[in-house]
């Protein structure tokens, strides 16, 4: 029994060791860090079910399983999108998924979450991420961003390892657009010329919004664009997903009247703040002058997370 008891001890010891590093891992894979820690602790059930006598890498045997669990999720994501009518959830909202970024607050100090956000590649790179397939994005996150090699990857996509390669090929193509951007932001705070740019292009968005001007709205929106609402900002009138620049447009034309500029996780965005209330987040992913992604969220528990600043005319 005690011997028993020492080897669980030390099982957990050293998944608590590798914990900030399965949780970089799906949060890149997932883009949500709730669904991230649903899956490393389902990852901690499966080690305390396994025998690991036999496991000389104890790090990479729960990478691979923090990844089989993360691809049947992103699996299960994809054939939801697929179903025409999903079914409402026990709010009356139909759900979908926000990429979520990650939150460095003033004066905190979470060692597990520097770690995960010392890695961080931006929203803008999970945007483009969640339009991948699951394998091509579990291939390019595990090699490209955690150098796991081929040989580990195609066991769990169900591929030969040139099968893997080809996977993350074609999901690197698709990303490369990003990737010096995402790059020279990676970890760092947005710097001021960058703020200034973010701060015209979601102000005039803001204007011609409130104007009901519908040319002006589709000038700064990319013609992919794509407007994605949590559940709970479905539940206030939101659509869950609209995509193209005319939909987008005509999505806000006449709205956002007392939407306000906002600073949001360190970037320029806008907050719906009825009353002084925060209700909804506006995140903008923003490429050179246009906006390429809006994330609406209302959650109330990720609306304290984010914790958004509202700009005055000054700022």
């Amino acid at each position: 029994m005690d011997e028993h008891k020492d080897e669980r001890n030390w099982l957990a010891e050293r998944f608590e060791v590798a914990r900030p590093h399965l949780r970089a891992v799906a949060y890149r894979m997932l883009g949500s860090l709730s669904e991230a820690d649903d899956a490393v602790q389902e990852s901690w059930l499966r080690l305390s079910r396994s025998d690991t006598s036999g496991v000389e890498n104890l790090g990479g045997w729960l990478t691979t399983v923090v990844a089989r669990v993360c691809l049947d999720l992103l699996r299960a994501r994809a054939s939801r999108r697929e179903e025409p009518l999903e079914p409402l959830d026990e709010r009356g909202a139909r759900e979908a998924y926000v990429p979520e970024p990650t939150m460095r607050r003033e004066g905190e100090s979470d060692p597990e979450h520097e770690a995960l956000l010392a890695d961080a590649v931006g929203l803008a790179l999970l945007v483009v991420l969640d339009t991948l397939k699951p394998a091509e994005r579990l291939a390019f996150v595990l090699h490209d961003l955690f150098d796991v090699p081929f040989d580990a990857i195609a066991p769990i996509v169900g591929r030969s390892p040139t099968a893997a390669r080809q996977l993350a090929s074609r999901a690197r193509r698709r990303v490369q657009g990003q990737r010096q951007e995402q790059s020279a932001m990676m970890g760092k705070a947005v710097s001021d010329v960058d703020r200034t740019r973010q701060r015209a292009v979601v102000a005039a968005f803001l204007a011609a919004s409130r104007a009901g001007d519908f040319d002006a709205l589709f000038a700064v929106l990319d013609p992919d664009i794509v407007c994605r609402a949590d559940h709970a900002a479905v539940a206030v009138g939101a659509a869950q997903e609209v995509r193209g620049a005319p939909a987008v447009a005509q999505q806000f034309a006449g709205r956002a009247q007392v939407a306000r500029l906002a600073l949001v996780n360190g970037a320029v965005g806008a907050v719906w703040a009825p009353g002084g209330r925060p209700r909804v987040v506006f995140s903008f992913t923003i490429t050179g002058s246009k906006i390429v992604a809006i994330n609406l969220v209302a959650d109330p528990a990720r609306l304290r997370q984010l914790d958004p600043v509202v700009l005055s005319d000054e700022d």
